[in-house]
């Protein structure tokens, strides 16, 4: 741990040495918040004209901060779904202006302007969309459940892993080549009901950001997308209760106020009740069976003082099914995070987490003289420093570290005396990750604006236990046993990171991005589709890390004043250690499941098109991707490319 908090130091030090003095620059920063419930606003959008045409946006905590030369300035602030607020300033001095923005809904007397938002031309990134809670609520639902996931499977380059399935495919790459978080901790496997609904309650999400290229160096661990989902911090206020019945669920969401305007806490809660209705029906044989999940959201945060807040996060979920006194499956996610905002000035802000993700299943036989009971799980610790440094008017800076201790328990199977099933224990597997990144947002000019970084990955394959390595064949050709805690493999991978967006008028740019990405952590599936039992490995003597390089290239155009935005992407993707499995392949209680399988490469291309009516009554969005994706091993097809299980030329 000592080592971490002088890589900390180091960092801090490092780049306030560039912060060389400057007379003629002020800081401008705050906090963007709804004017109602007090909740941060993410990814809010302050512009300002004058001396200078500045563009900033607010962290995942509504924080800003922009570094400007002395002068007059209009500035405006915006956000989807609320109603724009201007203001004219001088900057003489450092300042702290904070907002608070009033939904569209609501009606106050503020300056607002008749602009509209155009956000996704002036930002460098590209593949990269966000939803907030008012873009789900208004999509047309199933049973009456709003779901993140199935709203985010209507946008172009992602695609559903199929009917009653939660999975998604981006860009060519396979379900488990996503990262989805919850407040910053990895949700492994989000659906319930076999993938009808996911684990997201909708009542608990302030906003969504899903990154398909050109993703941010922060992130990493995943080769295709990054799911990033915020909680509600809960109404500083007053205290409100929600809730709704549904056909499939009923849900409640109690939030309010520790300390008016100071701290606050939501707790958000859902559960099917279909196993109710199973209890009604005359036939025992159906009464008895077990039909349900549930989950629970929790946050709490309390500011200590203007530079120091604490924020406490959780979630818990599960899914049962069962069949009388035959069969019983039960599944479900746990996850938790402790972060502390700190402000060192109005120009660095850093951010501590420390977090714990974990996922879990259990299958039982229940038949008399063959039972069992199958268990597994894949859990994490995690511990993230993040850094953010407005070191003046042109370079934003974003840098920290990220370590994760990784434990498996692939699988293991229980039984009873007397019953004709062999136990079986499979060995745990054990890995350290550890990451460093960097990287500027660099205003070249009014009209150029870049994003470059890069991302440094260590992946270290811990002991105990016994470690093999296999032959083209399968066959194996050595076995060591090493002790617990004891490296066995180091890979070591660079993550480049660059995306360049150049605006051709007002209403108008072109943006191109490339983005390198490793997986270090794999799931196991037999079929086309994931499953809760679907089991994940970590890199081993056989097993690398996979990698992808992703290029792509967007034109980007609002029209009509805005109220309409248009865009075409289209993108290049190799793939390198893509694995696969032998014919004949059994996951279930195999000790030796390295030994089955094969490694070779991958390639996705395809272009997005995307049309969306940002405003008005009648407002939403299509979207149309042709795209194919392909793979290649040795050992298939005779060597030849051919389809992969998750290529859909036409969505």
């Amino acid at each position: 741990m000592s080592n971490i908090k002088k890589i900390s130091y180091l960092f801090v030090l490092l780049f306030c040495c560039f912060a060389t003095a400057n007379a003629q620059n002020f800081t401008l920063s705050g906090v963007a918040k709804d004017n109602e419930t007090a909740e941060t606003l993410v990814g809010a959008t302050i512009k300002l004209s004058g001396n200078k045409k500045l563009t900033t946006a607010t962290n995942a905590y509504g924080f800003y901060s922009i570094n400007i030369p002395t002068g007059s300035y209009k500035i405006e602030i915006s956000y989807v779904g609320y109603t724009s607020i201007s203001k004219q300033i001088e900057i003489r001095a450092d300042i702290k202006l904070d907002f608070n923005l009033l939904m569209e809904s609501n009606l106050a007397e503020v300056t607002i302007t008749s602009t509209k938002r155009n956000e996704n031309i002036l930002r460098p990134q590209m593949g990269v969309e966000k939803l907030n809670i008012k873009d789900i609520q208004n999509v047309p639902v199933l049973f009456g459940e709003r779901d993140i996931l199935k709203t985010l499977q209507l946008l172009p380059g992602i695609k559903s892993a199929g009917e009653g399935n939660s999975g998604f495919y981006v860009r060519g790459g396979a379900a488990d080549q996503n990262l989805i978080l919850l407040d910053e901790a990895t949700v492994y496997n989000a659906s319930h009901l076999l993938g009808f609904f996911s684990t997201f309650n909708s009542d608990a999400i302030k906003d969504a950001t899903v990154y398909k290229g050109g993703m941010p160096s922060q992130y990493g661990g995943r080769l295709s997308s990054v799911l990033d989902v915020r909680m509600n911090d809960g109404n500083k206020k007053e205290y409100t209760v929600d809730g709704g019945v549904g056909l499939i669920s009923s849900r409640l969401k109690f939030e309010g106020p520790f300390v008016k305007d100071k701290s606050s806490f939501m707790i958000s809660g859902r559960r099917t009740y279909a196993d109710a209705f199973l209890a009604l029906a005359p036939d025992t044989s159906i009464r008895n069976n077990t039909l349900y999940f549930y989950d629970l959201n929790a946050k709490a945060n309390y500011q200590l003082d203007e530079r120091n807040t604490i924020y406490l996060s959780g979630y818990f979920g599960r899914d049962k099914l069962g069949l009388s006194n035959t069969f019983g499956f039960g599944w479900g996610n746990a996850t938790g995070t402790l972060r502390w905002n700190h402000l060192f000035s109005n120009r660095l802000f850093a951010n501590t987490s420390l977090i714990y993700s974990k996922y879990d299943y259990t299958i039982e036989n229940l038949l008399s003289g063959s039972e069992f009971v199958v268990n597994s799980d894949i859990s994490a610790f995690n511990l993230k420093q993040d850094f953010l440094f407005a070191l003046n008017n042109k370079h934003e800076l974003k840098f920290g570290f990220d370590a994760i201790h990784h434990t498996i328990a692939p699988g293991q199977i229980s039984a009873p005396s007397g019953s004709s099933v062999n136990e079986i224990t499979i060995e745990k597997r054990k890995g350290l990750e550890f990451s460093t990144y960097f990287s500027d947002q660099y205003t070249v000019s009014d009209n150029i604006k870049v994003m470059y970084g890069l991302r440094l990955n260590t992946f270290s394959v811990l002991g105990g236990g016994n470690f093999k390595t296999y032959d083209l064949a399968g066959n194996t050709t050595s076995a060591t046993n090493y002790k617990n805690g004891q490296i066995v493999k180091t890979y070591l991978n660079l993550e480049p990171r660059f995306s360049l967006s150049f605006q051709l008028s007002e209403n108008k740019s072109i943006k191109t991005s490339y983005t390198r990405n490793t997986q270090n952590l794999h799931l196991m599936s037999n079929s086309t589709a994931s499953s809760p039992t679907d089991i994940y490995i970590l890199n081993s003597l056989n097993t690398k890390p996979e990698i992808a390089d992703q290029i792509a290239l967007g034109y980007f155009y609002n029209f009509n004043d805005n109220n309409y935005a248009f865009s075409a992407e289209t993108y290049y993707k190799q793939m390198q250690n893509q694995i696969e499995y032998r014919n004949g392949t059994d996951l279930r209680g195999n000790q030796n499941v390295e030994a089955d399988l094969i490694y070779g490469k991958g390639r996705a291309y395809g272009l997005e098109l995307f049309l969306k009516k940002k405003y008005g009554k009648f407002n939403g969005w299509v979207g149309y991707t042709i795209s194919k994706t392909e793979r290649q091993f040795n050992q298939i097809n005779t060597a030849n490319w051919f389809n992969a299980r998750q290529d859909r030329p036409h969505d």
